[in-house]
């Protein structure tokens, strides 16, 4: 366990227990946690650190705010943002694999 996801549980610890890492990217790295104030499974989506400080804060925190506008019912809605060493989107948790990898179904909510 690193010193950062150690940190990342502590910051989370009143709202959020994490679970384990469901995914990875070149931006993020995505935690599936219970949400215990709503008894309800979320993703977390954690920016690299090292990102942050290269390319500034300005684009995650620019999807944040559009994905928090975001109202459809093929978009995982926004629940939470934050900060706990880097910025943080915390939404809906959907399982089994990437949601883009899913066929469309017209008509169809993209949550399980």
């Amino acid at each position: 366990m690193t010193d950062q996801f150690t940190r990342l549980i502590a910051a989370l610890a009143d709202r959020y227990a994490i679970t384990e890492e469901i995914g990875a990217g070149g931006m993020a790295t995505v935690y599936l946690a219970q949400d215990l104030k709503h008894h309800r499974q979320v993703a977390v989506k954690v920016l690299r650190p090292e990102l942050a400080s290269v390319l500034g804060a300005e684009r995650f925190l620019k999807e944040i705010e559009v994905t928090a506008n975001l109202q459809h019912p093929h978009i995982v809605a926004l629940f939470d943002s934050g900060e706990a060493d880097t910025f943080l989107i915390l939404c809906h948790a959907i399982r089994g694999g990437r949601v883009a990898a899913r066929p469309f179904e017209p008509g169809a909510a993209a949550a399980d």
